[in-house]
């Protein structure tokens, strides 16, 4: 697991820790991790954040939720290519043009101008340059694009959910944001997880 001390990334830990999985994270150390893991530390944005995955291992799988620059994808994904079974990528339905109709599918047009040796840009491009960076090092039959919703449940570190719950806590009117007919899907931090563990196998 690439972080795994956070949200998206605790969850997936915790699921496989419940499978009774071996899990390794590699993290930067800023959270400590659930108990059980196997750690390694470093920054993927740094010189040499890679030297101590590059020391050796080898896994069946390998869970990354990195958000920001492509390129920190890209060097991991390459980095692991010999080393790994699998990449599951948790994505975003970002990465879709604005603003995909209600019932689209996975083919629905994706943002233009997104690459896998970007720096941070904004989450859209970010996201599908990871995207471009997995499938460049992994391939269509070894990766796992998961272009999730909206992420809510325990660990949440957005502030999305608990702003809202605490502003309606509050009473009186709440501006909401619009139009009201754009359809939104939510999924259960725990649900995801449970759904990228079961990729390992491409089932």
């Amino acid at each position: 697991m690439l972080g795994g001390t956070e949200f998206v990334g605790r969850a997936v830990v915790e699921a496989a820790l419940g499978r009774g999985w071996d899990v390794t994270v590699f993290h930067r150390g800023r959270h400590a991790p659930p108990p059980g893991v196997r750690a390694l530390h470093g920054d993927r944005t740094a010189p040499d954040g890679l030297a101590e995955l590059a020391a050796g291992g080898d896994w069946d799988v390998v869970v990354d939720t990195w958000s920001a620059e492509p390129r920190a994808v890209r060097d991991t994904a390459r980095l692991l290519r010999d080393r790994a079974g699998r990449y599951v990528y948790v994505s975003s339905c970002s990465v879709y043009r604005w603003a995909p109709p209600a019932g689209y599918t996975e083919d629905a047009p994706v943002v233009e101008g997104a690459a896998a040796d970007a720096g941070p840009t904004d989450y859209a491009h970010d996201k599908r340059g990871g995207e471009l960076a997995v499938s460049e090092f992994f391939g269509a039959d070894r990766s796992v694009l998961a272009r999730a919703g909206l992420i809510l449940g325990p660990y949440e570190n957005v502030g999305r959910l608990p702003w809202w719950l605490t502003r309606m806590a509050r009473g009186g009117p709440v501006l909401a944001p619009g139009p009201r007919d754009l359809p939104l899907q939510y999924v259960d931090v725990r649900d995801l997880a449970a759904w990228l563990l079961g990729r390992r196998n491409g089932s």
